[in-house]
């Protein structure tokens, strides 16, 4: 049903994302809001790759309301308000795509800042999956 899509013609990608997912016809899809690194009980812890983890956590619980998991991801964006949560970020999101039969799509964006300046990481996610 997905497709990586990571032609020879141009250079490989930087990290773990493939340059491209194609989606089956017939997919049913979900998309997911920025999450922010903001737990349940409303607390934000101030390390970037804990917020990043819980930014994780959050999708995977909507994609599991949905009856996916990060397996069925095609699409992330991600936004970190500096330079030095790259790293960070990186190593939440190789932990939430290893293990899956394919790498998503993904784009990461250094911002200015977020609606609260506390937020250091946001990801928002595209999954596709097997219609119910």
């Amino acid at each position: 049903m997905l497709t990586a899509l990571t032609p020879p013609a141009i250079r490989p990608p930087f990290a773990r994302y493939a340059h491209g997912v194609e989606v089956a016809a017939g997919a049913r899809l979900v998309f997911v809001s920025g999450q922010l690194g903001i737990a349940a009980d409303g607390t934000i812890p101030d390390d970037a790759e804990a917020q990043a983890d819980l930014c994780f956590a959050n999708v995977a619980a909507i994609l599991a309301e949905a009856g996916m998991g990060a397996a069925d991801v095609v699409r992330l964006n991600a936004y970190v308000s500096d330079r030095a949560h790259l790293a960070a970020y990186m190593r939440a999101r190789d932990r939430f795509t290893a293990g899956g039969e394919h790498l998503p799509a993904s784009t990461l964006m250094i911002v200015s800042g977020f609606a609260r300046p506390e937020f250091k990481v946001e990801v928002e996610a595209v999954a596709a999956g097997a219609p119910r």
